[in-house]
């Protein structure tokens, strides 16, 4: 068998996978893309490696045992990226990549020409106490 048709499989599974991460907003969906990208990168490490065994003497499979470790660690990328989405999930309500931008509990966005915010927020509560206090005096 040619290396040529590992290669091209594989390069049509990373630019699937690239697209994927590049347009989905569903954060699932674009863990779902990253494994389609390792496992193209997987393919190639173990077409190579074939290829490459039967031109040398000694076959050592390096392409093949590093293809077992990325499986490893993509297991576990995905098991602890499914957790955080999961986390977040329950938090927030929504999966959705683009409404997940700011992620300290308790921080409301501000607008980019707002540095006071911090004072601001403190005139706030100062005011909500004093009308609290009138209101409970009245």
């Amino acid at each position: 068998m040619h290396l040529a048709y590992p290669a091209v499989l594989s390069a049509l599974l990373f630019c699937t996978g690239l697209y994927g991460v590049l347009a989905r907003r569903n954060a699932i969906l674009v863990l779902m893309s990253v494994e389609l990208m390792l496992n193209a990168v997987n393919l190639n490490l173990v077409a190579f490696d074939v290829w490459l065994s039967r031109t040398a003497e000694e076959t050592l499979h390096s392409g093949q045992a590093l293809t077992l470790f990325t499986i490893a660690i993509a297991a576990a990328e995905i098991g602890i990226g499914l957790a955080i989405v999961l986390a977040v999930h329950r938090n927030r309500g929504t999966a959705d990549i683009d409404k997940l931008r700011d992620t300290a509990e308790g921080h409301e966005p501000h607008g980019p020409h707002d540095s006071d915010g911090a004072a601001d927020a403190a005139e706030q509560t100062a005011r909500s106490g004093r009308t609290g206090k009138a209101e409970a005096t009245a």
